[in-house]
């Protein structure tokens, strides 16, 4: 038989391709709704027993062409039938949209799936199609335009061969399921959800922004591809963004590539230069990201002079006097660390300036250390495996030297369980940054760290395993070499405290972090059984250690470790957490906050109960983290306090503290205080 006796029905033929596909849906569909029906004449207890039916046949639609369209027709009954119950799915007002990219992501189907369909009922809210008792519409396209904008490469590329190999035929899946989404809700309110979600992580002035720099190279790229419609509305923010790394001067404005950038500098005058200089500083300033070309231009003017050097890191007095007093340690660090690939520690260099450390007599001979510091073979392997080539290493590294002692406040601990390391960076860099400069040196050059825990000897090298169990990456260049070292001599300092009663942070904080650590120790959680216990006292005493309306209105002299109760956005328990406490003051609308430092990378979240972790706009400087102060107490566990600094405790009304225990009762206490009888089911293991 040739072609053209071929019947009618043929499946390779073009035309008959749509109703053979249609067909299949309809098949598909019936076995869905099938399911469907099963898992919602069963009963609760037994609904898990019809998950698997329902996860293949969700799957089976998916595939089909408009399946993703059939499964949002049928959000509604498959959340009623229970397919997200008593799951991390089953409250979607408290899902996390940035939770959403790795799910998708996930090498498990059924991971897949469920996230998939959870996306398709967030949209089916969105639309009015499903009127969520939970859940407002204007809610629900919030959370689908902040998770379209954070995976802005699952709109616009292809599967790579690494997610081919991963997830298959889920790979293309998941492309589908992003223009469906962005089809109903539209592309101008990603890009405005993307630009908000970036200006808000820049507010804090982390020091990794590879990721932040990642998406408005990204964005960038979109808005010029005319395949792409981005709408002309579209992110209103994004050209200060874009500018501040593409296109931030004259000089630079097309993007011409930094040969073309420099032989521009050498056509330039006086005048032209210090336009170039300022101009690039104020962008600097303004967003906290560092175009390669400003580090280009830096080098230049190490030849100019320092006024122009000045300018261009868009110094205070404090910094210029710096700068003029140390100029010589100031030219050999940028021809050491300053380069188009680590531009961003230009800001740190800037900072640190303007911090004026370099007065403090240790400081700049360490410095000068740093310089000539010679790396052990598993440093400079370290250095080069995560962030290249070139520069070297040991440029590398001093550059984030730059970075941290520029932005103390800066420091995440990555998506690693060393928070407590992450924080004694942090307050190292912030209080006493000769001493991180001799720790770096330390970890640099001899691979090992040697501390003391009450007058013993803690090597790194001859410690066991830290809490972390395998070594982090995802660091900035001063982390990634010094954590792995302070993580192990932190859980040695646990280990060597294991036999005596109460919390080991007690007698690890101090020795860890060091002698200005507060040797007084208030927990309002008993350790052996987890019961909440003297929650009146524990909060009297926090008051009249830190709110200056009861501690005679003596300010934080040094920033001191405490320990918080970390609840999701409905209040749940989440775990243990190490922070920073830097102040307590009144914000510009006179209510009393703490001012913290968190290391865990983000400090923007929502707590529960209206406990909204604000990091902009209530009197924070670039880093802190800010409650009002009833709400902090609310979920510490921890804290430390001069014993022989006393303050007014009795003088706390007892109405704060009842609100206060109020707000405990409604969240992670909850389990605690069943009927008030201090029950508790859970205890700290590590902060």
């Amino acid at each position: 038989m040739d072609a053209g006796d071929q019947p009618k029905g043929n499946p390779l033929k073009p035309t008959d391709d749509v109703s053979c596909e249609a067909t299949t849906l309809d098949k598909r569909v019936s076995s869905l709704d099938d399911a469907i029906q099963a898992m919602a004449e069963t009963r609760d207890f037994g609904k898990h027993t019809k998950l698997r039916r329902v996860l293949e046949a969700l799957r089976r639609v998916l595939m089909q062409p408009d399946g993703i369209a059939a499964v949002q027709a049928r959000a509604q009954a498959l959340e009623e039938a229970g397919l997200f119950q008593e799951t991390d799915w089953a409250s979607p007002e408290i899902l996390i949209p940035s939770l959403a990219g790795p799910g998708l992501h996930s090498a498990d189907a059924d991971t897949v799936v469920i996230e998939a369909t959870s996306e398709l009922r967030m949209l089916a809210v969105a639309r009015g199609d499903f009127a969520h008792p939970t859940l407002p519409a204007e809610d629900a396209r919030q959370f689908l335009s902040q998770v379209l904008a954070t995976n802005l490469e699952l709109l616009f590329t292809p599967p790579t061969e690494a997610e081919r190999t991963q997830q298959g035929r889920t790979a293309q899946l998941i492309r589908d399921l992003f223009r469906h989404l962005a089809d109903e809700i539209g592309y101008d309110s990603v890009l405005d959800n993307l630009v908000d979600e970036i200006w808000r992580i820049l507010r804090q002035r982390p020091i990794q922004v590879e990721a932040v720099q990642s998406l408005i190279t990204r964005i960038a790229i979109y808005r010029n591809d005319p395949d792409i419609a981005l709408g002309v509305s579209s992110g209103q923010g994004i050209d200060r963004l874009i500018t501040s790394l593409f296109g931030t001067t004259e000089a630079c404005r097309e993007d011409p590539g930094i040969a073309v950038f420099r032989s521009r500098l050498e056509a330039m005058d006086a005048g032209g230069l210090q336009y170039e200089a300022t101009g690039f500083a104020r962008a600097m300033h303004d967003t906290g990201l560092v175009s390669p070309y400003h580090a280009e231009l830096l080098r230049f003017l190490l030849r100019e002079g320092d006024y122009l050097l000045g300018e261009a890191l868009g110094l205070s007095d404090t910094g210029r006097n710096c700068l003029l007093r140390y100029s010589q340690l100031v030219h050999r660090l940028i021809e050491m660390a300053i380069h188009p690939q680590t531009a961003q520690s230009l800001y740190g260099l800037a900072l640190l300036l303007d911090r004026g450390i370099l007065y403090e007599p240790p400081v700049v001979p360490a410095l000068w250390r740093q310089l000539a510091l010679d790396l052990a073979p598993v440093a400079q392997e370290r250095l080069t495996t995560v962030f290249g080539e070139a520069p070297g290493p040991q440029a590398r590294l001093v550059a984030g030297v730059l970075s941290m002692l520029g932005q103390p406040l800066g420091v995440g601990q990555g998506d690693n369980p060393t928070c407590q390391s992450a924080r004694a960076l942090s307050m190292w860099a912030y209080n006493d940054p000769d001493y991180l400069l001799q720790v770096v040196a330390w970890a640099a050059r001899d691979d090992e760290i040697l501390m003391h825990f009450e007058g013993q000897p803690i090597s790194s090298k001859d410690s066991a395993t830290g809490v972390a169990t395998t070594l982090p990456m995802d660091l900035d260049p001063v982390s990634l070499l010094v954590v792995p070292h302070l993580d192990r001599i932190y859980a040695e300092m646990g280990r060597r405290c294991a036999a005596r009663p109460g919390d080991p942070h007690r007698w690890v904080n101090p020795e860890f972090h060091g002698w200005w650590t507060a040797r007084g120790f208030h927990i309002n959680v008993d350790v052996a059984t987890g019961n909440l216990i003297d929650l009146d006292e524990f909060l009297r005493q926090f008051h009249a250690s830190y709110h200056p309306s009861y501690n005679g209105e003596q300010p934080l002299i040094h920033p001191q470790p405490a320990g918080i109760a970390v609840t999701d956005s409905a209040g749940r328990y989440v775990g243990w957490h190490a922070i920073t406490i830097l102040r307590a003051a009144p914000d510009p609308q006179a209510i009393m906050r703490v001012y913290f430092f968190n290391p865990n990378n983000d400090s923007g979240q929502d707590w529960g109960d209206g406990v909204i972790v604000s990091t902009a706009g209530n009197g924070e400087r670039f880093g802190e983290a800010s409650l009002p102060f009833d709400q902090f107490a609310s979920r510490l566990y921890i804290f430390h306090a001069d014993p022989l600094e006393h303050g007014e405790p009795e003088r706390v009304p007892a109405v704060d503290v009842a609100r206060i225990i109020n707000y405990i009762e409604r969240s992670w206490g909850t389990d605690r205080l069943p009927a008030g009888s201090l029950q508790a089911v859970a205890r700290p293991t590590s902060l």
